[in-house]
């Protein structure tokens, strides 16, 4: 048994190592002074908003208009581009903190993002649009909102253009969610770009919702986003962009879209948007099979076993500090589980990823994932390995003293293997959390098991079965970790008093 923890031990620090290693090895390529011809741009992307930036149904490759833009951008100005996909509520921080160096996601000029951020020429001009549900006549203007609820994504420019009009906000992630609400009759209306409305019609083929009017009259500009310590960068945008749009290439990429040119203000409205997804709900489920695997194979699975390995270890000096007479040791202790305990695991991986990173220790996502998680597990376990210790009879500490155990000896040989066969259970519990847990990775820019359903979710609006075939997954996982327990449970019940 012996043995195999140490394999295991040997396997989770080499699979760090070499995260750590390839993280770092990026970072020293970037700061030995990469010839500008050569360098690493990282580009910020939902993968989620067709048609500008999503996932082809056939391929799973990253896609999109604003994709096929920034890759023209990089081939003129001879960047090596690598996407960072996240959500758009993480993409902002993620520019702050230095995680991305630019945005591709019709980004909106606007003058609180202007005040913040350096912006390229704008490459596209499009006009917001009202949504309802189909058969609703009772909107038709921006003055109609007055009241409404509606769904947008919150940080977006649409949500302050129906904010301005006085709807009330329901925050959402996607388009494709926001329609689901209009449907279910969840909100009353949804601001957007004219151009993803009319991709999710194609797309998903629905005649639930409409569109009733336009919001406004104003035309708006997407433009590549940049940190405003970066104008070297914003200007090589600039230059490339201008060439491409000298030589046709700009109109091209969106004459392919969208049968019209709209990186010009003036451009043709366009009308007629071929769909990003128009596969059948089995299609979808059958092609985003692998993606969805591979995203627990590779990042779920690894995440919790490493997470898991080191919060026990943290729970057991954190369990034994809190049972220390010394209150110098035991006052730390109790300040860790109370922090841990008393915040939501959420915002514990903000601070790890966005958080600490502005502060100049820029963690890579997965450490960042395994550091918050595992300081999650490490401050529930030390309560219950705490208890389990507690739990063994106060008489087998007073026999080994006896016999003259010092206290390491006591509780290695025992009082420890009696505490491990109590705490299996709810440990067990604890596992199955995590196993869950790591779900919240997305946030921070992992691409791991749900963030692959949301990906295939996004262009196909097919959100009941993809999620209950993520949920098939977690369940399948959680049922032969339980498995396990019992096995365990009798294998350790030889130390039983």
């Amino acid at each position: 048994m012996q043995q195999s923890r140490r394999a295991l031990a040997l396997v989770v620090l080499s699979w760090l190592v070499a995260t750590l290693a390839l993280s770092g090895g990026a970072a020293s390529a970037e700061s030995a002074g990469t010839p500008a011809e050569a360098r690493t741009v990282r580009v910020g992307t939902e993968g989620t908003y067709p048609p500008f930036t999503f996932h082809d149904p056939d391929t799973d490759e990253l896609t999109g208009f604003d994709i096929e833009v920034i890759r023209a951008v990089a081939d003129e100005a001879g960047w090596d581009l690598e996407f960072v996909e996240a959500p758009f509520d993480s993409i902002f921080p993620a520019l702050d903190a230095g995680r991305v160096d630019v945005i591709a996601n019709q980004i909106t000029i606007n003058p609180e993002r202007e005040a913040r951020y350096l912006f390229s020429a704008p490459y596209t001009y499009s006009r917001g649009v009202i949504v309802t549900a189909a058969g609703n006549d009772d909107v038709t203007t921006l003055d109609d909102l007055d009241g409404l609820v509606a769904a947008e994504n919150e940080t977006s420019n649409w949500a302050q253009v129906a904010r301005d009009a006085g709807a009330e906000i329901r925050a959402v992630d996607q388009f494709a969610q926001a329609a689901e609400l209009l449907v279910q009759g969840r909100v009353d209306v949804v601001v957007n770009d004219n151009i993803a409305v009319l991709d999710y019609l194609a797309s998903s083929g629905s005649d639930e919702i409409q569109i009733v009017g336009e919001a406004g009259e104003e035309v708006s500009r997407q433009a590549l986003t940049f940190r405003q310590d970066d104008p070297e960068l914003q200007q090589e945008a600039d230059d490339a962009l201008a060439r491409l749009a000298d030589d046709g290439t700009l109109a091209d990429i969106s004459e392919d879209y969208f049968g019209a040119d709209v990186t010009v203000e003036d451009a043709a409205e366009v009308t007629d948007v071929k769909g990003s997804d128009t596969r059948s709900t089995a299609e979808v489920v059958r092609g985003a099979a692998w993606p969805m695997l591979r995203g627990l194979l590779v990042y779920t699975l690894p995440l919790t076993a490493a997470s898991f390995a080191i919060g026990l270890v943290l729970a057991l000096l954190t369990a034994l500090a809190r049972m220390s007479s010394n209150r110098l040791v035991q006052l730390p202790a109790r300040v860790y589980i109370s922090a841990i305990r008393g915040t939501p695991l959420l915002v514990q991986l903000f601070i790890a990823f966005y958080g600490l990173g502005q502060i100049g220790l820029t963690i890579p996502p997965v450490p960042a994932a395994i550091l918050a998680l595992s300081l999650n597990v490490g401050g529930y376990a030390a309560e219950v390995i705490r208890g389990s210790i507690l739990s063994v009879p106060r008489g087998q500490y007073e026999a080994a003293t006896t016999i003259g155990m010092r206290y390491p000896q006591l509780m290695r040989r025992i009082v420890l293997p009696q505490a491990a066969r109590i705490a299996v259970p709810p440990l067990s519990n604890t596992l199955l959390s995590l196993i869950k847990d790591t779900s919240l990775a997305s946030v921070i820019l992992v691409p791991e098991l749900l963030r692959q359903a949301v990906n295939a979710a996004s262009p196909s609006a097919d959100f009941m079965p993809l999620y209950l075939f993520a949920a098939l997954y977690y369940w399948v996982v959680c049922f032969l970790v339980s498995q396990a327990q019992g096995p365990l449970e009798k294998r350790l019940g030889r130390y039983a008093a």
